[in-house]
């Protein structure tokens, strides 16, 4: 009776360790994959991040271009772009961007409705690594005085 359970024990530890080493290697394979692809990646590279456009009277249509550059080594697609406000529209190149070319991400800011401190952001979505690269803007929106 030991015996048996020395063996069905011993078939036991065998297997996990088996199938244990067997999910390491391709953990292993995949992150070789993911680092190669990872490393011909495109990638956008900002002149800035952030604007800020100061104070500004509401009802003004304010906007501020953010400049980038594809450092990467392959071509550079923007998926998507979204805000974080109905207020705020960001425009994109729809057209790959091939690696060492430059692109424009133009932003606008409508105030309207709008009053005090603003802080907005644009995701922009890509084959880029990182995939989401996030911008802000913000402004302190004044209401005129002869409302």
């Amino acid at each position: 009776m030991k015996k048996i359970i020395f063996l069905f024990v011993l078939s036991g530890v065998l297997v996990f360790s088996a199938c244990r080493n067997q999910g390491t290697k391709n953990q292993t394979s995949r992150k070789n994959i993911s680092t190669q692809i990872d490393s011909n990646a495109p990638v956008m590279t900002f002149t800035t991040m952030n604007h800020d456009f100061g104070k500004m009277e509401q009802g003004e249509i304010v906007k501020y271009t953010f400049h980038f550059k594809n450092t990467g080594k392959s071509a550079l697609k923007i998926a998507r772009v979204s805000t974080s406000c109905g207020c705020t529209v960001g425009e994109y190149p729809h057209n790959p961007v091939k690696p060492g070319g430059e692109g424009d991400v133009v932003v606008t800011f409508n105030s309207a409705h709008k009053m005090g401190y603003q802080n907005k952001s644009i995701m922009l979505l890509g084959n880029t690594k990182p995939a989401r690269t996030v911008l802000h803007i913000k402004a302190i929106v004044q209401v005129p005085k002869d409302k």
